[in-house]
């Protein structure tokens, strides 16, 4: 049997993790590392369907947003 994990996956869990930490106790290198492993996940999960989705909803937000408060 062989055990495989998606690497995308594993940084959505570390990034979990390192968010349910305290806040006071974070150093500025610390909060530095998370944003570098949140940019990685980003570009890991942009050419998945979800990213797509996830590009695709966010597209969509400013568009119906603008429309409701138009004149």
């Amino acid at each position: 049997m062989e055990l495989t994990i998606n690497a995308a996956v594993l940084l959505a869990v570390v990034i979990v993790w390192r968010l349910r930490r305290r806040v006071q106790a974070r150093k500025r290198s610390d909060e530095q590392l998370t944003g570098v492993i949140v940019l990685v996940f980003g570009v890991l999960i942009a050419p998945t369907a979800f990213g797509q989705w996830i590009l695709d909803v966010e597209g969509r937000l400013p568009q119906s947003i603008s429309q409701s408060g138009g004149p």
